[in-house]
């Protein structure tokens, strides 16, 4: 199948238009139409080539909604015509223990991203949704639930799951103290399923200036990081923390908000932190921990949970042809918002 999309060719990040061909279809595949992609900081991250060598020309993209146009012939979930999503991942070897337990994240045999990986069968690089179509196996495609807002879904696919699973892992329910460190572009999303989930939610941030855009979304209010007042009061008041920082930093002034039992997970940073100091940690046996983000099954929970409760990121819509200048604004500093490509505006 011929499509186009936009693709980096080394990594300096700039994005050109480039024509390339999706495979046929195998008998449990399902050819999407892309209507929308979100843009994820992780794909700055990748085409940069901050995580690795990437094997170049690359198309970023695993936040993805559109419409079914053809399915292969051992297809039963999808028909021409349904909305649908695909996430991170695209493939796992479906066998392993962690498969079967619906965490393909963790396929001891190692997921298959959505774009920059070998496929599994021909080993041909994997390319994501900055592109007009993509084909998709059955097992790794989502329904997007009737009457959802597509325009606003893609970054469920990330940014939802990312934060939804640890919320899922860690048990947050009615009551629950729930922090979130950051308030971009995950945090945002951290926040509000949090609270849909009935946890009391504090923001931690540098400093209080976003306190009207947290109390907004649900939150009590901004715990600032930086008055140490403020953050010794704060002792112990946390049962769950969620750190969505994208950059090395110091996790120390946090640990000791956590409540015994407390933990603080990880899910912005790849990469190296501040060296922890132990003592909050063995004197509270709280814990610092790590998500990455979710199975197929707790991402269609999420989407699922989102319709329910009208949850959606809060959005910026732009044309394709605006991705560099998106980039570069992703790279100056941690957006309260995320990006979405809107599709139709890819010339074929």
């Amino acid at each position: 199948m011929k499509t186009v999309g936009y693709a980096a060719h080394d990594s300096n990040a700039n994005m050109v238009p480039y024509h390339f061909e999706r495979r046929e279809l195998r008998g449990n595949d399902v050819a999407i139409e892309i209507l929308y992609s979100g843009v994820c900081h992780s794909d700055l991250h990748t085409v940069n080539g901050d995580w690795g060598p990437q094997p170049y020309p690359l198309v970023p993209g695993h936040e993805i909604v559109g419409v079914v146009t053809s399915v292969g012939s051992d297809v039963t979930k999808y028909k021409v015509g349904d909305q649908v999503a695909v996430g991170c991942m695209v493939d796992s070897c479906q066998e392993c223990d962690q498969c079967h337990n619906h965490e393909e994240q963790y396929c001891r045999n190692g997921m298959t991203p959505t774009y920059g990986a070998p496929d599994r069968i021909s080993g041909e690089t994997t390319q994501g949704g900055y592109s007009k179509h993509i084909v998709v196996r059955e097992e790794f495609v989502l329904s997007v639930p009737e009457g959802m807002d597509l325009s606003k879904s893609a970054p469920i696919l990330c940014a939802g799951i990312t934060t939804y699973s640890p919320l899922r892992t860690w048990g947050v329910k009615e009551g629950t103290r729930v922090g979130v460190i950051g308030l971009g572009g995950l945090g945002h999303m951290a926040v509000k399923l949090a609270v849909a989930m009935g946890a009391e939610v504090t923001v931690l941030s540098r400093s209080t200036k976003k306190e009207a855009d947290a109390k907004a979304l649900g939150a009590k209010g901004i715990l600032a990081s930086s008055d140490e007042a403020a953050m010794q009061a704060a002792a112990n008041s946390f049962d769950l923390i969620i750190d969505t920082v994208p950059a090395k930093h110091d996790v120390n002034i946090y640990t000791p908000t956590l409540d015994v039992d407390g933990t603080l997970v990880i899910v912005g940073q790849i990469g190296p932190i501040e060296e922890p100091i132990t003592w909050p940690l063995v004197g509270g046996r709280r814990r610092i921990a790590g998500s990455l983000i979710g199975g197929i099954e707790e991402t269609q929970e999420v989407l699922n949970f989102c319709a329910e409760h009208n949850i959606y990121p809060e959005c910026e819509m732009i044309s394709m042809d605006q991705i560099n200048s998106a980039f570069e604004r992703m790279s100056k500093g941690d957006m309260a918002h995320r990006i979405v490509i809107d599709m139709a505006s890819l010339e074929a």
